[in-house]
């Protein structure tokens, strides 16, 4: 992260827990933030971590990760991401109190361990109101928690079983269960109950001041999108999908005018994490960005957030946006996992292909046609698998750029200004690379195949290569089908036709590779091109049968003249012919 960025959109500060807790600040998960969800794995994984810390030696530390905070009025500091371990760490206090409590009620060290659950109350939880007995507390939780934690659990009242939702289970079965663990631990030790007290206090003492958070302080919703997206960039994975969440949830409950309010937010709730579900790992921000630019004006990643926040402005726009994103769902998971959609045979191998691609650039426009274009859907899928080997895959050329194009297409697609296949494909002709800048880019195309997604690319090429030549359907190759480089990738004192400078510059091009079945590929191994040959004659690949009847010696001529072969074919394979 730059310094420019930094002092202008966050600050960033290291803090125990302890500093973070007992300063004056009250922590608030927002609203519409998810629902406490952490369960035993979770527990067991920062048990550990603070067994651990209790066995180092003291001023040792253990890192909980990245804690996002907005500041709002009236020292307020709102979670913007870390609310799981937050509200865990409390539930951890809050068991460790109820540990002295107990002590206390059994007699042990009574005035002492009341001494100490005040303390631990004031510094970790908030004063108690003696004669409410409510807690001004230091930390309120969202919307669907916050009366459960701030009711039963920061006042140490019994917990009700009975009548409540699944994340207010979790909180009260993460209570119970490290009160025992905080127990078992004290009374491993061997000490007197008289030091039970003492032992709970000087545990949390320990991990307070063990655990310790990198604390991003944003100004503002717009600037904790960029840090999400910066860090995320990073491979630090943060919650932007819940930040937009909050925003959308926000203005809806702002403007709502339902005389149950809960209720429409819940339904509201229930409606997104139904997307969110049915996504499974997908991002998203990837598929609202898909489904963006299929509406509206291109945007980039990176100010996706601000334009939202902008063009949403009202309960009617959140709504529409919602059921907007429910109505593209079933397109973008088909484009997505292809196997799993009821799309046509066709359909679902050219989904599959732009997803051997790693292409996504198309789904916007895709995503509108298959809405507004339903009747020349597969004709548009086939011409952009078609655009993508020319533009991406051969040519290397702009994705951005790429990306542009078919946003603006979609957009006229979904105003009802392209009504057909035809009218669509042709509007993509600054994306789609003529026969002769094609035919020069298939000329020197080079794929390593140490790539497992190259590999696959290299057999589709090479199998619609040899449909195309031998007249037969195409089928992608089978698993018994491998790649075979003529000259080898370690080709040993068996090439001397090519030194060593030419061997890595030969070795990955196509004209070097053919579809082979597998036992005769181990056979053949890494042998002279002149006992390849049987091997390669007796394969039932066409293309690859007649290799040995085609080259006499394989050099790196044999290989720019199979690959310049290969490449006329190609334009006749994978060609737009509204574009023509």
């Amino acid at each position: 992260m730059g310094e420019a960025m930094a002092a202008k959109t966050f600050s960033t500060d290291n803090s125990t827990y302890r500093q973070l807790m007992a300063g004056g600040s009250v922590f608030r998960i927002p609203r519409f933030q998810r629902d406490y969800s952490w369960k035993e794995d979770n527990w067991e994984d920062l048990w550990s971590d603070i067994l651990d810390l209790l066995d180092e030696r003291e001023g040792d530390s253990h890192y909980m990760g990245y804690l996002v905070l907005q500041p709002k009025p009236g020292d307020k500091l709102d979670i913007i991401d870390g609310q799981q371990r937050m509200t865990t760490l409390s539930l951890l206090v809050l068991s460790a109190m109820r540990k002295l409590r107990e002590l206390k009620e059994e007699g042990a060290d009574e005035l002492n361990n009341e001494k100490r659950l005040d303390e631990l109350r004031r510094t970790y939880i908030g004063q108690l109101d003696t004669v409410t007995l409510q807690v001004s507390s230091k930390l309120s939780l969202n919307r669907n928690n916050d009366h459960y934690y701030q009711t039963y659990l920061t006042t140490l009242r019994a917990m009700p079983l009975r009548g409540f939702k699944p994340s207010e289970h979790l909180m009260r079965k993460a209570t119970e269960w490290f009160q025992k663990k905080i127990g078992d631990h004290i009374a491993s030790k061997g000490t007197d109950v008289a030091t039970h007290g003492s032992e709970v206090a000087r545990l949390i003492d320990s991990l307070s001041r063990g655990l310790f958070f990198t604390v991003i302080t944003v100004d503002d919703e717009l600037n904790a999108y960029k840090v999400f997206e910066t860090l995320n960039a990073r491979g630090v994975k943060l919650a932007a999908p819940d930040l937009l969440k909050n925003y959308l949830f926000s203005i809806i409950s702002r403007d709502i005018i339902s005389e149950s309010p809960d209720a429409e937010l819940d339904k509201v709730e229930e409606r997104w994490s139904d997307v969110l579900d049915r996504l499974q790992s997908d991002n998203i921000t990837s598929y609202l960005r898909s489904y963006w630019g299929a509406k509206n004006e291109f945007v980039r990643q990176a100010e996706l957030f601000k334009v939202i926040k902008k063009s949403i402005d009202s309960r009617h726009k959140a709504y529409n946006l919602i059921s907007g994103l429910e109505d593209g769902l079933e397109t973008y998971l088909a484009l997505t996992q292809p196997d799993l959609s009821d799309w046509t045979s066709l359909d679902k191998q050219n989904a599959n292909l732009l997803k051997m691609f790693s292409v996504r650039q198309p789904f916007a426009l895709l995503m509108a046609a298959k809405e507004k274009v339903p009747g020349g859907f597969s004709q548009i899928l086939t011409g952009i698998v078609n655009i993508t080997m020319r533009y991406n895959v051969i040519s290397n050329l702009q994705a951005a750029e790429q990306e542009r194009t078919y946003s603006r297409v979609a957009t006229a697609i979904s105003r009802g200004e392209l009504k057909s296949a035809s009218d669509v494909l042709s509007e993509l002709r600054p994306i789609y690379p003529g026969d002769a800048v094609f035919k020069a880019n298939f000329e020197s195309k080079s794929f390593d195949t140490t790539s497992s997604r190259n590999k696959q690319i290299v057999k589709y090429i090479l199998a619609k290569l040899d449909a195309q030549i031998s007249g037969s359907p195409y089928n992608f190759p089978p698993p018994d089908l491998s790649v075979e480089h003529i000259l080898p990738e370690s080709p040993g004192e068996n090439w001397p036709q090519f030194d060593d400078a030419s061997a890595v510059s030969e070795v990955y091009r196509l004209g070097n590779m053919a579809l082979l079945e597998d036992r005769i590929n181990r056979d053949i191994g890494n042998k002279p091109y002149k006992d390849k040959c049987e091997g390669l004659g007796k394969s039932t690949i066409a293309s690859t049968k007649k290799i040995p009847n085609e080259y006499s010696v394989w050099d790196e001529k044999s290989v720019e003249a199979r690959q310049k072969a290969f490449a006329k074919v190609a334009t006749s394979i994978w060609r737009v012919s509204q574009l023509h």
